[in-house]
């Protein structure tokens, strides 16, 4: 089937529950939603505006509260923290798609563990075991050692808890900003036993599943940004699907001769009308974090520049893009006087023609944003 760019558009704004202002409620369980239906929500560790797991949930849900988020990790305990591209909070449905990922890192450790020395290793799991949760504050008779790297600690009690979260071991029961509490996992989730680990055909299936959900119309590359599987076999599991009518292979307009699908439902489904909202994204969103994706779609491909020396900066530092219906019309270099309680315009930069109408429509997004910037939790 032919598609427009133009319905491409909506489907992946559809998909993203960026076509209406709140899709997903409010309060905690809206959180919860969110999660469920995006299947992870990044977490950085940059701050300048409002870290990004926090931005990319208030951009879906108008009433957010950062406690919302807070509430489903350490007291409904429905969420928890592992990787997929990056560090991201992730449905508790999903934890047995990690329990592979654990397991074969306790076998051979590569994030931060390869070097911890075992004795810090077993005296930490120790430690938390006899005396309960803790944070690297906790520990204070380290014998400091030099950093092997930018972000590394001096503490070696920092690398035997991170091996133990990669390890599955530890889970981070609690977080405030950066500063990550950890707990034995089964001690904080409760569990006498442990759930059972996917299979790699589940591991797969899921993978596909998540990018049909939240995408509409996938690509290969599309559907492994999140998890480096092999294209063989999902390339073959594409295939079988098709074969069953469960999948159509989908022309997109531009890009004809890359392969791409959708579900039959999601190419017929009624379109909604572009309701023109104005959406303030995080450059982590999902809907931005495809650079090559977003590019094909909609034309723009976010360039971040937090490490690029500022001589050479094109745009600024943490530049946020505005996406008004289904058009990137502006990008922004923000940064939030946190003292003062006001965000600050650095530099704005039109990507369309912009005008004083469409100005003061981003400004009212602003404002909003402000607000939710400054309110205490």
């Amino acid at each position: 089937m032919r598609v427009s760019l133009a319905d491409a558009r909506r489907i992946w704004l559809r998909a993203q529950r960026l076509d209406v202002r709140e899709p997903f409620g409010a309060g905690p369980d809206a959180a919860q939603r969110a999660i469920e239906h995006l299947g992870y929500v990044q977490i950085d560790t940059i701050n300048v505006i409002e870290r990004c797991h926090h931005h990319i949930l208030w951009s879906r849900i108008p009433r957010y509260r950062r406690a919302d988020l807070a509430h489903l990790q350490s007291d409904a305990k429905s969420v928890f923290e592992y990787w997929t591209h990056a560090l991201a909070y992730l449905p508790i449905r999903d934890f047995p798609l990690y329990l592979p990922q654990m397991r074969r890192h306790r076998r051979e450790p590569r994030h931060w563990g390869a070097r911890v020395d075992p004795a810090d290793y077993r005296r930490v799991l120790r430690t938390v075991r006899s005396g309960g949760a803790l944070t690297i504050r906790d520990i204070d008779d380290d014998v400091l050692v030099e950093k092997e790297h930018l972000w590394a600690s001096r503490k070696p009690s920092k690398a035997a808890l991170q091996l133990g979260f990669w390890n599955g071991v530890l889970s981070i029961s609690a977080r405030t900003g950066m500063l990550k509490t950890y707990e034995l996992t089964e001690r904080h989730f409760g569990w006498r036993r442990w759930p059972a680990p996917a299979t790699e055909r589940q591991v797969l299936d899921d993978l596909i599943d998540a990018a049909l959900r939240t995408q509409g119309i996938v690509s290969v590359a599309s559907i492994r940004h999140t998890r480096t599987n092999p294209i063989g076999p999902l390339t073959r599991a594409i295939a079988a699907r098709v074969r069953r009518g469960a999948l159509v292979p989908v022309e997109l307009e531009g890009a004809e001769r890359l392969p791409q699908w959708a579900e039959a439902a999601t190419l017929d489904a009624k379109l909604r009308r572009d309701a023109g909202l104005v959406h303030v994204l995080s450059p982590f969103d999902p809907l931005v974090r495809q650079r090559g994706r977003t590019e094909l779609v909609f034309g723009y491909r976010h360039l971040f520049e937090a490490y690029v020396p500022e001589a050479k900066r094109r745009y600024g530092y943490f530049t946020l893009p505005v996406l008004v219906g289904d058009r990137f019309e502006a990008l922004l270099d923000l940064k939030t006087d946190r003292a003062g309680r006001r965000l600050l315009v650095r530099a704005w930069h039109w990507l369309g023609k912009g005008s004083l109408a469409l100005r003061a429509r981003i400004e009212d997004e602003l404002h909003r944003l402000e607000r939710f910037q400054v309110a205490g939790e």
